[in-house]
């Protein structure tokens, strides 16, 4: 769907609170604090802000934001696990404002990390970028996953195949999805209005997955770290506009 310029509009602000939510997070991110201290973080700044939570109640989701340690690649409960020096943990969070959303994840190093989690999360981030490089007018959506791939792989990582980025607008997760990796076939062409999250998850190991027995946390199969990295981003006559930033 092609949103005009009132509804870009709501969703930038939307992805401004989101990334006030992330700068908020990092600065609170430091060794004994538990993952449920940072959700209380993000509780303040969309009280503040008069946005709601796209994540808290989703499907029963009981947070608003996902906090994933070390080898869980994704939705992460928070709670009592307190950091500790040398986590590697990954924030995903949203903002709803108008009836408009904004999605967009950020991993980070606890103090001083391992040279492997540094390696991984520079890596997951910069195929990021790359696939947001694509996003230009006439290109095909599958080119986005090329691109995160051509990075991840090339690093010698391995990227998720379960699961994937999505359109996003007056719901969080719309479609079409935004696979990390290319599916064998092109996709629809982007178009300017369009908006996407793209969300490449890395891991150090293999790309297989397994949930944890709360239905919601995802770890890697093989017990090796996971970085992820996501922004809302709009197609413009000019290219793609990040709005998940302040």
């Amino acid at each position: 769907m092609r949103r005009s310029a009132d509804e870009l509009k709501k969703m930038r602000r939307a992805g401004r609170v989101v990334a006030e939510i992330h700068e908020a997070i990092r600065a609170g991110i430091r060794p004994g604090v538990t993952t449920a201290e940072l959700d209380r973080i993000s509780r303040e700044v969309l009280e503040r802000r008069g946005a709601t939570s796209n994540f808290l109640g989703y499907h029963g989701f009981p947070a608003t934001v996902c906090t994933s340690p070390n080898d869980m690649i994704v939705h992460g409960i928070p709670g009592p696990y307190r950091l500790r020096e040398g986590d590697l943990i990954s924030i995903d969070c949203g903002a709803i404002v108008e009836g408009y959303h904004g999605d967009a994840a950020f991993s980070v190093g606890v103090g001083s990390v391992s040279p492997e989690a540094a390696r991984l999360m520079e890596v997951t981030e910069r195929s990021l970028w790359a696939g947001i490089a694509k996003m230009n007018p006439g290109t095909r959506l599958n080119e986005i996953g090329r691109a995160v791939q051509a990075v991840a792989e090339g690093a010698g990582f391995s990227v998720v195949r379960e699961y994937v980025g999505h359109a996003i607008g007056t719901a969080m997760h719309e479609q079409p999805q935004v696979p990390n990796y290319w599916p064998g076939t092109p996709g629809p062409l982007l178009r300017p209005g369009m908006v996407f999250a793209v969300e490449p998850m890395v891991n150090a190991g293999t790309a297989e997955t397994r949930v944890l027995d709360d239905n919601w946390s995802v770890v890697t199969a093989d017990g090796k770290l996971s970085a992820h990295f996501e922004h809302t981003i709009a197609i413009t006559e000019d290219g793609p506009e990040v709005l998940t930033v302040l």
